[in-house]
C-alpha cells in the first residue's frame, strides 16, 4: 500500500487575538476608500483647528509683547537698554497696552477665522450632508 498523502509542510493557524492583531496591521496599509460622515467629520474639525491656531498665535504673541512693556516698567531692563525713569515708563506702559489689544482681538479674529472658513467650505458640507441623508 502505498501513501498518498506526501505533503510535508508545516500548517499553523494563529488564535483570535493573533488574528486580530494581523487584522489591524493589515487594514493600516490597505488603501481604503474615506466613508462620508468621517469626511464630513475632518473637514469641520480642519475649519475649527485653523481659527484655533490663528488665535492662539495672537494671543501668546500679545502676552509676550504685553510680558515686554510690564518688563520695562517693574525691572532694571529700561536701564539696561538706556532709557530713564519716565521715558521707560512710558514706553513700557504703550508697549503693554499693544499686547493687550492684541490678546483681546484673538477672540475676535477666532470668530472672524471661522466664520470665513465656514463660508468657505459650506458648499462641500452641505453636498455631503445631503448625499449621507438618503
Amino acid at each position: 500500500m502505498e501513501n498518498k498523502n506526501t505533503d510535508t509542510s508545516f500548517k499553523y493557524t494563529y488564535s483570535a487575538k493573533e488574528q486580530d492583531e494581523i487584522r489591524r496591521i493589515r487594514e493600516k496599509y490597505q488603501s481604503k476608500e474615506e466613508d462620508g460622515i468621517s469626511k464630513l467629520r475632518k473637514m469641520d474639525a480642519k475649519v475649527s483647528q485653523k481659527a484655533t491656531i490663528i488665535s492662539l498665535v495672537l494671543g501668546t504673541f500679545g502676552a509676550l509683547v504685553m510680558g515686554m512693556g510690564m518688563s520695562l516698567v517693574m525691572t532694571d531692563l529700561g536701564v539696561i537698554l538706556g532709557l530713564t525713569g519716565v521715558v521707560r515708563m512710558l514706553i513700557g506702559i504703550f508697549i503693554g497696552l499693544v499686547g493687550i489689544i492684541l490678546v483681546a482681538l484673538a477672540y475676535p479674529v477666532y470668530s472672524k477665522v471661522l466664520k470665513r472658513e465656514r463660508e468657505k467650505i459650506a458648499p462641500e458640507i452641505l453636498r455631503l450632508t445631503e448625499e449621507l441623508m438618503k
